[in-house]
C-alpha cells in the first residue's frame, strides 16, 4: 500500500511539472515533428506561435512550441536557467507528446541549447536547424562593439560606454544585456525595408492575445549566468560532432542580421555545407515576421 501511494505522490509531481512548462501543439500528430526553441534567456516563444506556428503545420508539420521554465509563460520561481534544466524541459515534451524523434528548429539563444540537446540526445534529433541562432557567443559580441565604435566614433559619450562594456566581465549577465542594447542602438535587430507583409504579421501579432502574453523574465539572465558554468560558448566543435554523428544540419539567417559577422556567417555555411545553408535579403534577426514565407519555403524544402 505504501509503495502505492508513493507511485501516486511521484505520478502527481510529474504532472505538476509538467503544469509548469507552457507549452502546445499545430498540426496533425502523423506529420513530422518540428520542435520551435525560442531566444532568451528572458525569452518566449509568443512571437513565433502567434506569426508562424500554424503557417508551418499547414505546410505539413507537427510543430510544438513552449517557453522555457522560469520563462515566458512557463512561470517558475524556482527555475535555475541552466541547459540542465532545459534539456529537462525538453525532454518533458517528448514525453508529453509521445515523440521518438523530432526536428529541431532553433532561433537565437535557443541555438545554443538546441545544438548542445542535439549533441547529448542525439537517438532523439532528426535534423537540426540553426535559425537566427547563436553559435559562437564572443564573436558576436565582438562584432557588436566594433561595429558600435566606427558607427559612434565621434561621439564620445558612446565610445566611453563601448569601453565601460568591453572591461566587464565576459562571462556575466551585464556584458551580455549591455552588448546587445549597443546592437538596438545599430538597429541591428530591424529589418532594413519593412514590407506590406511583415508590417501585417507585426500588427495582427500586436493586437492578439500572444503579444498580451509576450512575459518577459528579466532575472532569467541572471539566473542563468549564477547558475550554469557553461556560457559564452562557442559550438563550432560541437556542430561539426553533430555532422559527424549522421545529424543533417541547416542554417537560415537573415542577411541584415547585424549581430553576425561576414566572417561568422562564412564559418557556419562551411560546417553546414553550402545546400543546406540559406542567407535571406532584406531580413533580421526575427526571419520567420521579417520574411516569412522565405523561412518557411526553407523549412518545408529542407525538412521533408
Amino acid at each position: 500500500m505504501k509503495s502505492f501511494l508513493s507511485l501516486l505522490f511521484s505520478l502527481f509531481l510529474i504532472s505538476a511539472h509538467a503544469q509548469d512548462i507552457y507549452s502546445k501543439a499545430y498540426g496533425n500528430q502523423q506529420n513530422p515533428t518540428v520542435i520551435f526553441i525560442h531566444g532568451g534567456p528572458s525569452g518566449n516563444a509568443t512571437l513565433f506561435e502567434g506569426t508562424t506556428a500554424q503557417k508551418l503545420a499547414d505546410r505539413g508539420f507537427y510543430v510544438i512550441v513552449h517557453d522555457r521554465r522560469g520563462e515566458g509563460r512557463s512561470k517558475d520561481e524556482n527555475a535555475t536557467m541552466t541547459f540542465k534544466e532545459s534539456f529537462q524541459d525538453l525532454n518533458q515534451l517528448y514525453n508529453t507528446y509521445h515523440i521518438k524523434k523530432a526536428h529541431i528548429v532553433a532561433h537565437s539563444f535557443g541555438g545554443i541549447i538546441g545544438t548542445l540537446f542535439t549533441n547529448q540526445f542525439s537517438e532523439k534529433v532528426q535534423t537540426l536547424t540553426l535559425a537566427g541562432a547563436l553559435f559562437t557567443q564572443q564573436e558576436t559580441y565582438n562584432h557588436i562593439l566594433k561595429q558600435a565604435k566606427e558607427h559612434f566614433k565621434n561621439d564620445q559619450a558612446q565610445l566611453q560606454e563601448i569601453s565601460e562594456i568591453e572591461n566587464l566581465d565576459k562571462n556575466s549577465a551585464a556584458y551580455r544585456k549591455r552588448c546587445y542594447e549597443i546592437a538596438s542602438k545599430l538597429n541591428f535587430f530591424n529589418m532594413p525595408h519593412p514590407t506590406p507583409e511583415s508590417k501585417s504579421l507585426r500588427v495582427e501579432y500586436e493586437a492578439g492575445e500572444f503579444y498580451r502574453n509576450n512575459i518577459r523574465n528579466h532575472n532569467s539572465p541572471i539566473k542563468f549566468y549564477q547558475n550554469e558554468p557553461l556560457n559564452n560558448l562557442d559550438n563550432t566543435s560541437i556542430l561539426k560532432e553533430i555532422k559527424r554523428k549522421g545529424i543533417p544540419l541547416f542554417a537560415v539567417y537573415g542577411k541584415n542580421d547585424g549581430i553576425f559577422s561576414e566572417k561568422q556567417l562564412n564559418n557556419l555555411e562551411n560546417i553546414v555545407g553550402k545546400k543546406n545553408f540559406k542567407l535571406i535579403d532584406n531580413c533580421s534577426h526575427y526571419l520567420f515576421v521579417d520574411q516569412q514565407d522565405e523561412f518557411l519555403k526553407f523549412i518545408e524544402l529542407k525538412l521533408k
